[in-house]
Formats: structure tokens, C-alpha cells, sequence
């Protein structure tokens, strides 16, 4: 036989629970007026402050992770060529875009987000997310061609000579992974 249920009427003892009440009697809502102290998210104001704060506000120093890669770059570039590095150097053009032209026929729709891009950095965003080829996060794109390499995964010849040719343009921002751009940038929300 069941414990029986003791009812108990009245308010609750000191530091016991109370009953839940689903009646309507005892309904509580949230005050229907917002204080006066707190700014709305539309507030004029508020977006001024903002953006004055943007304007005025120096330009970022590199973050850790950008600090980092460079240094990765850097060691990457100073060691000897590779011959790896000399056929990819040889690449034309030509056998670049017929390349890129190969992973476009592989799709059943056209890159539609991508419209505004250069041929080298679609290139190296597929390149980045490829994940046959290791982690992209963190790590130089040419350090990581050149493991994927010693780990005989065979990446493209293709996204080396394109590498090549954005640090012979001193293209610094070529060696940092797009998605690792993504995920350590710094966002104002309104």
C-alpha cells in the first residue's frame, strides 16, 4: 500500500518548499515596464559610443596565432627548395587553372559564395578544407603541405606553386588558414 500524502494548508514552513500551484490564482508575471538604467540594444546613443570607440581604436596588433604562423612561414621559407618546390615552381599558370577547373567539374553546382575570390584563394580554402591532409588550424599552409607531403598523402602540387607564387608577392596573410582566421577573430556585437 502506498504512503499516504500529507495535504498541508497554509504557507510553508521557514526554509521547506513550497507547493507548485498551476491555477491561475497564483500567477506571477515580470514587470511590464523595463528600469529607466537600462539602455535599449537601438538606443542612438549606444551605436554612437560604438561607433566612435571604432573609429578612435588603433589597429589591432597580430594576435598569437598570426604571430605564430608567420614564424612557421618564415622557417618554412629560410630551409633549402625542395624538389617538390622546384616542380611546383615550373607550374604555369595554365596547369593551375586547368587544376581548379578539375574540382570545379567534380561539383553539380557552381561556388556561389565564392564569386568575389581569386582563383589562388579558392584554391587554397579547398586546400584548407581538406582534411585528408591534416589540421588546418594552427599551422602554416605551407608547413602543412610539406607534412602532408612527409606523410606521403600527396597533396597537390598545385596549392604549393600557388603558395609559391603569393610569397614571391609577399602575400604574408597567404599562409594563415581562412577557417583559422574565422575562429580567432574578434567580433563587436551591437
Amino acid at each position: 500500500m502506498p504512503p499516504a500524502r500529507r495535504k498541508t494548508s497554509g504557507p510553508a514552513a521557514r526554509g521547506a518548499q513550497s507547493t507548485l500551484s498551476f491555477g491561475h490564482r497564483a500567477k506571477v508575471t515580470k514587470p511590464s515596464l523595463t528600469p529607466a538604467s537600462k539602455k535599449s540594444k537601438h538606443d542612438p546613443s549606444l551605436v554612437e559610443n560604438v561607433a566612435k570607440a571604432i573609429e578612435s581604436s588603433e589597429p589591432e596588433a597580430p594576435t598569437t596565432a598570426e604571430i605564430a604562423i608567420e614564424q612557421q612561414a618564415a622557417v618554412e621559407i629560410a630551409k633549402p627548395k625542395t624538389e617538390a618546390e622546384e616542380r611546383a615552381e615550373r607550374l604555369s599558370d595554365a596547369q593551375i587553372k586547368r587544376y581548379w577547373k578539375g574540382r570545379e567539374d567534380e561539383r553539380k553546382a557552381a561556388r556561389v559564395h565564392q564569386e568575389g575570390l581569386s582563383m589562388n584563394e579558392k584554391i587554397l580554402r579547398h586546400f584548407d578544407l581538406s582534411s585528408q591532409y591534416g589540421p588546418c588550424i594552427g599551422i602554416a599552409r605551407m608547413k602543412r603541405w610539406k607534412r602532408a607531403d612527409g606523410l606521403n598523402l600527396h597533396p597537390p602540387i598545385e596549392v604549393l606553386a600557388v603558395l609559391l607564387k603569393e610569397e614571391a608577392k609577399n602575400n604574408v596573410k597567404s599562409e594563415r588558414a581562412y577557417v583559422d582566421e574565422l575562429l580567432s577573430s574578434r567580433f563587436i556585437m551591437e
